[in-house]
């Protein structure tokens, strides 16, 4: 395991307050989210690696354990557990102290027997210390697991729920309405099982919106045309316009020319996370000539286009 800088990843010193460290998450998560890094692999793994860093800076008992052995622990693993690869005497006096109050190497002494040796071997290396066999069992976090879920625009616009059936576990993912196509969504402890105690991996969920037959999307807003008739388009009146929402009519003023843009504010994507916010449908006017006009209708067109003259 290579040892990460935690404070260097949020940008934080390590004598930042909780305050400051969730404020430092929060702008990095917001920056690298897959929703403004949509198909961006290296905005994805620095997604993982702050949320990572924010896991454990973020609980207490995690960053001591971490302030206190965390750069000495990647020693270790480094050089194999070879003599000389980690400093062992630097934590004699620590341990002395807090233990005894008496002879640090005595105290240190005794740290390494009982229920001491299974922590300090807990703490330092991610493993138990077995009393009984004398040897250390590896405590690892489970296994991240990936999966992919495809909804429709539908789905994404509404919210929806999807059971995924993964590595022999049924596992319940309740998705927010506005959804976007590849963001990836972490469900926390259900991966692989972690190894001797060790806590469960996460699932990371990336989704896939399918395309739609009518809209398209862009951020949270939507895209559609909408058929306009001749008479409509010259004298003006109102269009039927088909939404997410329901239809809904849209005033079309006189003398419109074929592709204007009718923006309906509020009739988008919901704004993920965002209660009651809403993207823009923009709706563009297809002009449709009439067709198998009568006589009369012919004849009417003549006098108009003399009219025109």
């Amino acid at each position: 395991m290579n040892y990460k800088d935690y404070y260097k990843i949020l940008g934080v010193s390590q004598n930042a307050s909780p305050e400051e460290i969730k404020k430092a998450y929060r702008k990095l998560a917001l920056k690298y989210h897959p929703d403004k890094n949509t198909g961006d692999k290296a905005a994805e793994d620095k997604f993982k690696e702050i949320n990572e860093a924010n896991e454990v800076l973020s609980d207490p008992e995690k960053r001591k354990k971490y302030d206190q052995f965390g750069a000495d622990w990647k020693q270790y693993e480094q050089a194999g557990a070879r003599p000389g690869g980690f400093d062992w005497s630097k934590y004699a006096s620590g341990f002395g102290r807090q233990r005894s109050g008496g002879d640090p190497a005595e105290a240190f002494g005794r740290n390494f027997s009982g229920e001491g040796m299974g922590d300090l071997f807990e703490m330092l290396f991610g493993q138990r210390f077995d009393q009984q066999t004398g040897r250390s069992r590896r405590v690892l976090k489970g296994q991240d697991l990936e999966a992919e879920t495809t909804l429709t625009l539908e789905e994404a616009y509404a919210g929806t729920t999807r059971v995924i059936q993964l590595e022999g576990q049924t596992i319940r993912v309740n998705i927010k309405p506005g959804s976007a196509d590849g963001q990836i969504l972490r469900i926390p402890g259900k991966g692989g099982p972690g190894l001797s105690g060790g806590p469960n991996g996460d699932l990371y969920l990336t989704l896939r919106i399918a395309p739609h037959a009518v809209f398209q999307r862009k951020g949270d807003d939507l895209y559609c045309e909408v058929p306009v008739d001749l008479y409509t388009a010259v004298l003006g009146g109102k269009v039927l316009v088909h939404t997410l929402k329901g239809a809904v009519k849209a005033d079309v003023a006189s003398e419109t020319r074929n592709g204007t843009v009718l923006r309906l504010r509020g009739l988008g994507m919901p704004v993920y996370g965002k209660k009651g916010e809403f993207g823009s449908l923009f709706a563009t006017l297809t002009l449709h000539l009439p067709e198998h006009l009568t006589p009369e209708e012919i004849e009417l067109f003549r006098k108009l286009a003399e009219l025109r003259k």
